[in-house]
């Protein structure tokens, strides 16, 4: 057995998720919506399986798919994509990420990470044989600094994969820190690799910038889209990669060889996604931000101090106000085992040095949810914990 895939645990979605079970708990835990997604989304992947193309689709995605997502960007984030060349669709962003890892890196490489961190991330560097260099978020700002990038970036990085929006600390990093992290990419003739799932579901009026119209990025960037963000369907595993043709043609072969393609209804059905009206995704963010700020409220009435949300599911709370000597895994236990709610540690994303005073709600829930959650969470005080 490989020794990295055998020695590594249960990941704690996982042990939250069947503890949730296990005690009828809301579960809070897991990022995924508990409404089925949109409706006319669904209706066309169910009329492309019936009536439409079950064979192998192309390598890189179905041209209509490749297309609209070239579009969509164009539309949304100002970028000049060619779909032929810089567009390819992937079996997800995980998928995604993976390819990206194996096929723009040499074993000893070092990766740039940011952690708390999304937990596929690691794994993955350290499969592909880079070396981790870790840069440090610490709330309640989560901000990119200079000085602590100085300290993860060397001659030796080649290549730095980046979130942003960023889970779980719902972080949306500024001009001013996404230009700094482009300056030291160019510095070390390092390719950035952008996670961006989270580019629709953002708050307050934000836009998202993404990685491809930084200065001097275009060239040395890859970013990464997800449909199951986009649209809440979290399950249908499709993603979008877009960088310049000399990193493509380098990325579609380790996706050759990874899952080769993805199941044509669903690129149909996400073709059609893509092209809805703009205010078809204003309103699915406002609905998202009204839940965020309805699940803040009620954390916040019954004095848990809920750190800043710009973007994802996710809203943190640092318990050390609550009780200085609470540890983030023990708590979340103790909700989801006592008062039948369960949240994610936020320590569970750090390699090292790991803050484990924060835990993460997904608020993409329905209200009666939320309600239901905050209801048994009154119950939590200080003695309780003692």
């Amino acid at each position: 057995m490989n020794s990295l895939f055998a020695s590594l645990p249960t990941t704690v979605f996982e042990t939250m998720s069947a503890l949730a079970r296990a005690h009828d708990a809301v579960n809070l835990g897991q990022g995924f919506p508990d409404d089925p997604g949109p409706l006319d989304v669904r209706q066309k992947a169910a009329e492309a399986v019936l009536n439409g193309w079950n064979q192998y689709p192309p390598m890189m995605g179905v041209p209509e798919l490749r297309r609209a997502v070239a579009a969509h960007y164009r539309d949304w984030q100002g970028l000049d994509l060619d779909p032929e060349a810089e567009v390819m669709i992937t079996s997800g962003a995980t998928e995604a990420i993976a390819g990206a890892l194996f096929s723009l890196i040499e074993p000893g490489d070092e990766v740039v990470l940011f952690q708390p961190l999304y937990d596929a991330y690691l794994p993955l560097v350290r499969r592909a044989g880079g070396v981790p260099k870790l840069v440090r978020l610490v709330p309640p700002h989560w901000r990119l600094t200079e000085e602590a990038l100085a300290q993860a970036f060397s001659p030796r990085t080649r290549l730095v994969l980046f979130n942003n929006p960023h889970n779980p600390t719902g972080r949306v990093f500024d001009h001013e820190e996404l230009e700094r992290l482009a300056r030291f990419c160019t510095r070390s003739d390092a390719v950035l690799v952008s996670d961006e799932v989270w580019e629709h579901v953002i708050f307050d009026g934000r836009e998202h910038l993404s990685v491809l119209a930084l200065p001097g990025m275009r060239e040395r960037a890859v970013k990464i889209g997800s449909a199951g963000k986009i649209f809440g369907m979290t399950g249908w595993k499709v993603g979008f990669v877009c960088a310049a043709p000399a990193l493509m043609r380098v990325l579609s072969k380790a996706h050759q060889f990874l899952t080769f393609t993805t199941p044509p209804a669903l690129q149909h059905a996400v073709a059609y996604g893509l092209a809805k009206e703009r205010d078809w995704f204003l309103s699915t963010r406002a609905g998202l931000q009204r839940s965020r700020d309805r699940l803040a409220a009620g954390l916040s009435s019954i004095g848990f101090n809920v750190l800043p949300s710009a973007g994802t599911y996710f809203l943190n709370v640092d318990l050390a106000p609550l009780d200085a000597a609470l540890r983030d895994e023990a708590f979340c236990r103790t909700l989801v085992e006592r008062f039948g709610v369960a949240a994610i540690p936020v320590s569970a994303f750090y390699a090292e040095e790991a803050i484990d005073t924060v835990i993460r709600f997904c608020f993409a829930k329905a209200d009666s949810t939320l309600d239901r959650a905050v209801e048994r969470l009154e119950a939590v005080s200080r003695t309780a914990f003692v």
